[in-house]
């Protein structure tokens, strides 16, 4: 049978440990938290680089992603070519209050439009401001950390040693043709 009061004693004890130690409370308005690097927070957009292939839109689980585009013509390159067409980006936005933050649409981007921004602080008292347009996401853009440089052991990425191999062969083909040509000898080889 247990001793009457033995809960109060063993509360007791615990609250008296606790009060000795010191708080880990994060003053977060004030202090500003270490974040490690390459963190998630908000999406970037590097708008240069977008086609407006619409894949992002479309992979989208949540459709929180909201693209407008119109084609332009774009005249031709030389004289007797064609002209061609080309979409320009009228708007690009994304309601981060239906985002769940996945980062499937920076995963198929092919051309590397989207980026994770560190970015954290962009709550809104209104839930209708959590669609930000493409102005506000080219802002973030600048707040995206450079990538980790390669680990020295790794193999060469495809697209480097073929830029490599490509200029190594132009500099072979200049040197050749910088090169004079020795005259053959007269008079031939055992005179």
């Amino acid at each position: 049978m247990p001793i009457p009061g033995s809960g109060l004693a063993k509360g007791l004890a615990v609250t008296l440990r606790t009060m000795t130690r010191r708080s880990h409370t994060a003053q977060y308005p004030d202090v500003q938290p270490d974040l490690p690097p390459r963190s998630r927070g908000v999406i970037g957009l590097f708008e240069e680089n977008c086609t407006v292939c619409m894949l992002c839109a479309r992979e989208c689980p949540d459709w929180c992603i909201y693209i407008d585009s119109h084609k332009e013509t774009v005249p031709a390159a030389a004289p007797g070519g064609r002209e061609r067409s080309r979409n320009v980006l009228d708007r690009f936005a994304i309601d981060f209050s239906l985002c769940m933050y996945c980062g499937i649409c920076i995963e198929v981007c092919p051309f590397d439009a989207l980026f994770w921004s560190p970015e954290f602080e962009y709550a809104e008292t209104d839930i209708r401001d959590l669609t930000h347009e493409r102005d506000k996401l080219r802002e973030w853009m600048w707040t995206v950390p450079a990538p980790p440089a390669l680990d020295p052991a790794a193999e060469e990425p495809k697209e480097v040693a073929a830029a490599r191999k490509a200029v190594e062969k132009l500099e072979a083909a200049a040197a050749q043709a910088d090169t004079p040509t020795d005259p053959a000898p007269e008079g031939g080889a055992g005179a």
